[in-house]
């Protein structure tokens, strides 16, 4: 008689092919619900991941949920502003963009108040983008000219010299921290030249393979619509004169009939206030 395996019967193959679907499933649906930021945090989650920094998509989560509560007027989100103004300092600039985001909640603080104007000189342009928008919820319009760079074209510079490697070709859709390009600069690991904002690869500012500069400038990317249209909706209540030149450029450019109208009320808000400055 010849040796034989372990049999496997029947029923246990077929448990096994209902069993791991089912394991994928809930081991997916697990992963989703961890990194939901609908997911509701108890306070001692709040208080644990505003205070540890250590696994960033957890502080994200909770400076999300807080941003809501402050919104509808919770007095009790009060207990986490420290920890705010905290992140709002903090070295990793993904936490100093939301934490304005957060401040720009309550335009009663003058701790958030205070906190705004300083990350106006933030050397993350996202950063000081959203501080005014914030402040503008305070009736600050000290961010006016982040607000009109918001409008206009911004220029991608390279970080150290070496040679470009564009990973992007021109009218391809960019995303904050995207790779527009690669620096190869001889035996050293290349470096990524990320962008900070959205929008599109409007134009390479040098050819495919140029040998560049630190500082140079190596492409130029078009505003994305969604923060096109959150700057002119902030500067409908504070634009000046000075900003209507991009504003009118924003509305001949506009490729959503959404962001056209804004542009069209947002100039019409400008010109009635400079009216009323000089009847």
């Amino acid at each position: 008689m010849s040796a034989q395996g372990p049999q496997v019967t029947p029923s246990k193959k077929n448990l096994a092919i209902v069993v791991v679907p089912i394991l994928l499933v809930l081991i997916t649906f697990l992963f989703w619900y961890q990194t939901w930021f609908g997911r509701r945090l108890t306070d001692d989650d709040m208080a644990q991941y505003l205070a540890d920094t250590s696994v960033p998509h957890k502080t994200q989560h909770a400076l999300a949920q807080l941003a809501e509560r402050v919104s509808r007027g919770d007095a009790s989100a009060r207990r986490w502003y420290p920890q705010v103004l905290a992140l709002a300092a903090h070295r990793e600039a993904e936490f100093r963009i939301m934490a304005a985001w957060v401040m720009g909640q309550d335009n009663k603080s003058e701790e958030f108040h205070s906190a705004l104007g300083k990350l106006l000189a933030d050397a993350d342009p996202m950063v000081r983008r959203n501080a005014a928008l914030a402040l503008v919820r305070f009736g600050d319009a000290s961010g006016r000219g982040e607000l009109r760079a918001m409008l206009e074209p911004y220029s991608l510079r390279a970080p150290q010299p070496g040679t470009i490697d564009f990973r992007l070709k021109e009218g391809d859709p960019v995303r904050s921290g995207t790779a527009v390009a690669r620096l190869h600069a001889g035996e050293e690991k290349p470096v990524d030249i990320a962008s900070p904002v959205a929008g599109e690869l409007a134009r390479r500012a040098v050819p495919e393979g140029a040998s560049v500069a630190a500082g140079d400038v190596v492409a130029i990317i078009s505003p994305g619509e969604d923060q096109a249209w959150e700057a002119l909706r902030a500067l409908y209540l504070v634009g000046t004169a000075e900003e209507l030149p991009a504003v009118e450029q924003s509305s001949r450019v506009a490729a959503s009939e959404r962001l056209r109208q804004q542009a069209a009320a947002t100039a019409e808000a400008i010109r009635r206030r400079a009216r009323k400055s000089f009847p």
